[in-house]
């Protein structure tokens, strides 16, 4: 591909020299689709592999991409750089090293995680596990960061675009304890948040009010930069433990939406609280939902 042989990363000409020849046999190697795939795959494997040279470190391809290497390389060698740049180079790199080594596992086939479904609840225990890790990170910011996801998605049903602009001044409690999220963009409504999750909820904004001289956002209140990135960049951040799952915010809706059609929430009270205009949402989650006993099913039909 022209692309691959034409395009030349801003690179000082020695390191260039040295490390030019490995990046472009990989990258016609990975065998990319478009010429923009093609820049993009070399600017971001030369990047690394300048920053791996720098620190006597292997600079052939086959090492730069290994998993490790790039965390290692977007901790200590990106750090000039926002956070939806770094996630933007990490894309590039892990997208290049499956394309250049393969999957993940041996067999050929990628590995497939439980997680990897988007509509498959959590269980109370994987919910368990997710409050505690969240309580155990070791930061301030990660801590609360996760505990307003958790209290947002498994409480209000809020997806990712609804819980990245909204601000610490949109949740409001009552004086009966019950709180309140104001949900903005295109699907504007206001959520009570569920009681097991309220509390959380309060706790999250009492700190985002207090982080800072001006509060603008409830998530990451000290950060300025908003992009449909923030949150998959933050969860790449924080410490999980073996035993609890990944937290997916589509997941954490589809747990309020299973346990609300379990709880027999009327129909359009669901969906105006979860912003639903279809049931295409409710579709998805329905082979999660435990249907009643068969005595229990005979009298709710009978009683109609």
């Amino acid at each position: 591909m022209d692309a691959i042989e034409q395009y030349r990363p801003k690179l000082p000409g020695p390191v260039w020299d040295r490390i030019g020849p490995d990046c472009r046999r990989a990258v016609a190697k990975a065998k990319p689709s478009t010429p923009k795939t093609a820049r993009d795959w070399i600017a971001a494997l030369a990047h690394a592999a300048a920053y791996a040279d720098a620190c006597g470190r292997p600079s052939r391809a086959e090492h730069v991409l290994a998993a490790d290497a790039i965390e290692l390389y977007l901790a200590t060698g990106c750090q000039h750089l926002s956070e939806a740049s770094r996630g933007n180079c990490r894309g590039r790199l892990h997208h290049l090293r499956r394309a250049l080594l393969g999957p993940d596992v041996v067999t050929g086939a990628p590995a497939a995680y439980s997680g990897s479904d988007p509509s498959r609840p959590y269980t109370p225990a994987e919910q368990a596990h997710l409050y505690s890790g969240a309580r155990a990170q070791p930061t301030a910011e990660l801590r609360y960061g996760c505990l307003t996801l958790l209290a947002l998605g498994l409480g209000c049903a809020l997806d990712s675009p609804e819980i990245i602009p909204l601000r610490a001044h949109d949740v409001r409690e009552a004086p009966n304890g019950a709180v309140a999220v104001a949900v903005r963009g295109r699907r504007p409504r206001v959520v009570l948040c569920r009681t097991t999750w309220a509390p959380v909820l309060a706790e999250a904004v009492s700190w985002a009010s207090t982080s800072g001289d001006k509060v603008r956002y409830l998530f990451r209140p000290s950060s300025f930069s908003r992009n449909s990135n923030t949150i998959t960049n933050f969860i790449a951040r924080t410490k999980t433990s073996p035993s609890a799952p990944p937290l997916v915010m589509g997941r954490a809706r589809a747990t309020w939406l299973v346990d609300a059609v379990e709880a027999h929430m009327h129909l359009p009270t669901l969906m105006a609280a979860a912003g639903l205009t279809t049931l295409r949402s409710i579709d998805r989650v329905m082979p999660y939902v435990r249907n009643l006993p068969a005595e229990q099913a005979a009298a709710s039909l009978r009683g109609l």
